[in-house]
């Protein structure tokens, strides 16, 4: 016989189903978004192809230029009486930092472990559905265990281990951090897609595509702008 959710346990399931919800409604606006802005920049790209080659090339040019000289300065000051050439580099004592380091790696491999030992697709290759599952999640383990941070990969731990993901893990044994919020990783993952559309919506070609009658016409302030970037660029790359 099945036993009633407690309280608790039912307060808890509600408020997992929300921070899902939110997920699922930030990515679904987030893929509307690019939807309609990347192939919008793209045709604005290819209006303009030819004066994004000229301003690059005239950038790399300068940038080439400011190298050389910077590098005659210097030689003019090796020739001055004055001059005197820079002393060794200053010795900073990063042991503490260097033995964080250290710890916190061993940590993260020791999470990784213990994740990967329990979520690996090839334990559920007689559950279609569930290997799926572990296969998303063996593949989030190791791009978080590669790029992200000891908290995140904590965070990412207790998510799997808390019962969090489709894939029931109750009966394994392992050790969590107390501190770490049950739902830390999923409340990071909102923060993360929230500033993800906030930088889309916020980008100037999205508000032009969204507030502009015909949108395509912001090609010819594209083009008054890069012709006016490239004559000043010409400018200063002219050499006598």
């Amino acid at each position: 016989m099945t036993s009633e959710p407690t309280v608790v346990e039912q307060h808890s399931n509600e408020e997992l189903t929300h921070l899902e919800t939110l997920i699922a409604d930030l990515q679904l606006k987030i893929s509307n978004a690019e939807q309609l802005l990347f192939p919008f920049e793209q045709s604005l790209r290819n209006k303009i192809a030819d004066l994004l080659v000229e301003e690059r090339e005239l950038t790399q040019l300068y940038k080439e230029q400011k190298a050389v000289k910077k590098e005659k300065r210097l030689e003019q000051k090796k020739k001055g009486k004055n001059y005197s050439a820079p002393v060794g580099l200053v010795t900073i004592n990063k042991t503490a930092t260097i033995l964080e380091s250290v710890s916190d790696i061993q940590e993260k491999k020791r999470l990784y472990k213990e994740a990967m030992v329990h979520v690996h697709p090839d334990k559920f290759s007689m559950q279609e559905d569930s290997q799926d599952i572990a296969t998303e999640i063996t593949s989030k383990l190791i791009q978080i265990y590669k790029t992200g941070t000891l908290e995140e990969l904590q965070a990412f731990h207790a998510h799997i281990f808390n019962g969090n993901t489709a894939i029931n893990l109750s009966n394994v044994a392992v050790t969590l951090n107390p501190i770490i919020d049950k739902y830390s990783y999923l409340k990071k993952e909102i923060a993360r897609l929230e500033k993800q559309l906030k930088e889309l919506v916020e980008r100037h070609t999205y508000k032009v595509l969204t507030t502009y009658e015909n949108p395509m016409s912001f090609v010819e302030e594209l083009i008054v702008y890069f012709n006016d970037r490239i004559f000043k660029m010409k400018k200063r790359t002219r050499t006598k």
